[in-house]
């Protein structure tokens, strides 16, 4: 089975959230969350601190994540890891090839015309979101 991840990124405050806008096919143009290939080799929360650095230059002194879900595609042999967590610190972020953009927190994750995934972004969010209170 083939492994990704995807990381949910917030800021200190809890008011945004960060996601990339893709440069490329799938989902060119749109919004996405940060991550990418789980090498065979690697542990997975070790990945997710690797894609995130290499995706935003966010380090693991920056942030704890938490390994929250699976989402298993067992048609397509895909399965998806998340992680979420929360700055401790303000950031400088550096872009490897998609756009970065820190998206309020209140926004429509659900709306398929801005974010990618067919919704699967505004039902990770929203069950973070139940996590956290």
């Amino acid at each position: 089975m083939k492994k990704m991840n995807v990381i949910v990124i917030f800021n200190k405050d809890m008011t945004h959230t960060l996601m990339c806008k893709r440069t490329k096919d799938p989902y060119m143009g749109m919004y996405n969350l940060v991550g990418g290939k789980i090498e065979k080799e690697n542990d997975g929360l070790n990945e997710a601190y690797r894609e995130l650095y290499e995706e935003t230059n966010i380090k693991k002194a920056d942030v704890e994540l938490v390994y929250f879900m699976n989402l298993s595609y067992v048609k397509w042999g895909k399965e998806l890891e998340v992680y979420y967590g929360v700055l401790n610190k303000n950031v400088t972020l550096v872009e490897e090839v998609n756009k970065l953009e820190w998206v309020p927190i209140n926004d429509d994750f659900f709306d398929m015309n801005k974010y990618a995934g067919e919704g699967n972004i505004g039902h990770i969010i929203e069950e973070i979101k139940i996590d956290m209170k």
